[in-house]
């Protein structure tokens, strides 16, 4: 049977840019193509962007911003049951995450799975 996996977190992203809002859309625009990727690949099934906000400013000049952006991310596996498909989902996003180099993950809440 095949469930759909979802997984809620956050992430940092640290670049460089003129201004809030700049740094902002740049780390959106980032993970939105790392996330586009993914799903084109066939790594993550769907995927969606929430808020962000700067966690760091810049301490100097031309140090970068670090912003934390909201994600959730959804994979399909198959498993027997839900329990088994909450395991093996975890561990694909996981593993694609880590893949794409989206570092620093925090995740709100355990990961659900629905029957598709």
């Amino acid at each position: 049977m095949d469930f759909a996996v979802s997984r809620t977190g956050t992430t940092l992203v640290t670049l460089h840019g003129g201004s809030e809002t700049t740094a902002s859309d740049e780390a959106m625009a980032t993970l939105a193509d790392t996330f586009e990727t993914l799903a084109a690949e066939g790594a993550i099934a769907d995927w969606e962007l929430g808020d962000t906000e700067v966690y760091e400013h810049p301490t100097g000049p031309f140090d970068p911003y670090t912003i934390a952006l909201e994600f959730s991310v959804t994979v399909t596996v198959a498993a027997d049951d839900a329990d088994d498909a909450v395991e093996s989902g975890a561990s694909a996003i996981d593993a694609a995450l880590t893949d794409a180099d989206v570092d620093v993950v925090s995740y709100a809440s355990s990961p659900t799975a629905s029957a598709v």
